[in-house]
């Protein structure tokens, strides 16, 4: 049985837990600026959101209407547990529902195996955003 869940959810009800997890990973651990990392993008995307037993977040990704998948950030200590693995499952079934032949994202480098395990193709030359290289990846959704 798995110690966590995922819950679809939006910015307006979840802001101060999504933030927790977003400022762990990517402006603490890796260094992004807190100016590039919050944008307008959040109140309008779908925000999936995944805790443990108790309620407390321990990671996150958001759908944007467009069908990029992005923000996807699990904490360390939960890392190789299948949340990564859930995220992005929920994301994919979420972009599904909403009608989305084509999925997008933009993959750190060091992730795009992840994601080319999801089914994820690299398209285009690497790119560095916020001093990190990343690859774009799609999807094709049946």
């Amino acid at each position: 049985m798995a110690d966590f869940r995922i819950l679809l959810t939006d910015w307006a009800h979840e802001q101060a837990r999504l933030s927790r997890v977003r400022r762990a990973v990517f402006i603490d651990e890796q260094g992004v600026p807190e100016t590039l990392e919050w944008n307008a993008d959040d109140a309008g995307a779908v925000q999936l959101l995944a805790v443990d037993d108790q309620g407390e977040a321990i990671g996150c990704a958001r759908l944007l209407p467009d069908g990029h998948i992005g923000r996807m950030a699990v904490l360390p200590a939960w890392r190789g547990r299948g949340v990564g693995r859930a995220l992005l499952a929920a994301a994919l079934d979420a972009a599904q529902a909403r009608g989305h032949a084509l999925v997008q994202l933009g993959a750190q480098t060091h992730a795009a195996a992840f994601y080319a395990r999801a089914g994820f193709v690299a398209v285009g030359a690497e790119y560095v955003e916020a001093g990190i290289p990343h690859v774009v990846m799609h999807k094709e959704l049946a």
